[in-house]
């Protein structure tokens, strides 16, 4: 067991160094590239004009939004599968991400563009998508390919609602293409804070409550008798899933996949425990997300592939893959 854990040990560590490098990478990097002397000028102030609005005004808010949507889905998809105990289970495939989605269309249609408003109307458009999976699973006690089934169904009459509100406004047809897709490449400020601030709290409450979760993980019969209170454990942690991933969505859009990529691959490598789980799905989901959108950026110059294209480019496989290996989810781990 300590040889295990002394194995495990770098895992933090390089993760720290993959989310620090990979956000230093995504500054210095673009249409117009920065040294990280230069970068450092630019952050003093010795230098201003157009490289200074480039770093503060584009580069920047990419790159935190990056980081936080990245770390958002991961731990938000690391949540579901154990809350749900289905590995297949993420944001982006039960109808999550297109509730939000949804949240996000209502408020553009009524007039609000940024801020809270739209934060708050993604966290409300995921949480519902997510209480109707769960008690509609949970009412017909449903088998783990049932919750699948139900949230890909879930997700395609989401998405409908959504394009039929753009069909009817042809508005927010125009604010919604990048949206559709997901990326970062129209991410402001003013979207960016309130979202990254719901952000940051869900995370530290996850992480302060990384134990209960282990303890729901275990079943519900054996949680009840180690004195857990099963129905409002699994609430708590739903709705944490649900405002991580609206608020992500709130300004990355539909990014599909992030969710259910790493936290698998996190697990294949550091196990179930929760505090470990989740710190590594921060670091490794925002690195992942955060490179990713580096190679959109780069690999097809003059032009700027949306980074949500590349997500289902590499999570479409993945998926299946998974899908296999569980066998439809029929197979208990």
């Amino acid at each position: 067991m300590r040889n295990a854990e002394k194995k495990r040990g770098w895992l933090v560590p390089l993760g720290l160094v993959l989310f620090l490098g990979s956000g230093l990478l995504s500054l210095c990097v673009g249409s117009l590239d920065f040294s990280p002397v230069r970068l450092m000028a630019l952050f003093l102030g010795k230098e201003d004009g157009a490289a200074a609005s480039i770093l503060w005004y584009s580069r920047l808010p990419r790159t935190l939004a990056c980081l936080l949507a990245g770390a958002a889905l991961s731990v938000s998809g690391a949540v579901l599968q154990s809350v749900l105990s289905n590995k297949l289970a993420s944001p982006g495939i039960i109808g999550v991400n297109a509730g939000a989605g949804l949240g996000v269309t209502l408020c553009c249609a009524a007039g609000a563009l940024s801020g809270w408003a739209v934060s708050g109307g993604a966290f409300l458009g995921s949480l519902a998508a997510m209480l109707i999976v769960a008690f509609f699973c949970g009412w017909v006690s449903a088998s783990k390919t049932t919750v699948i089934l139900t949230g890909v169904a879930l997700n395609s009459l989401l998405n409908a609602a959504s394009e039929a509100v753009t069909v009817l406004d042809p508005d927010v047809a125009a604010l919604n293409t990048e949206f559709r897709v997901g990326g970062f490449s129209a991410v402001t400020y003013s979207r960016l804070l309130p979202a990254g601030a719901l952000i940051l709290f869900s995370l530290l409450v996850l992480l302060t409550l990384s134990s209960q979760l282990d303890v729901l993980a275990l079943g519900d019969e054996t949680a009840r008798g180690l004195g857990l209170a099963v129905g409002r454990c699994r609430m708590l942690f739903l709705m944490l899933a649900a405002l991580l991933a609206g608020a992500a969505v709130s300004f990355a859009g539909l990014l599909g996949f992030v969710g259910l990529i790493v936290p698998h691959f996190v697990r294949l490598l550091t196990g179930s425990a929760s505090r470990r789980l989740l710190t590594l799905c921060i670091l490794w989901g925002g690195a992942f997300v955060a490179l990713c959108d580096l190679a959109a950026r780069k690999l097809f110059l003059p032009f700027e592939m949306p980074v949500g294209i590349l997500m289902a480019v590499l999570g479409g496989p993945v998926f299946v893959l998974l899908l296999v290996k569980t066998k439809g989810g029929h197979r208990h781990d």
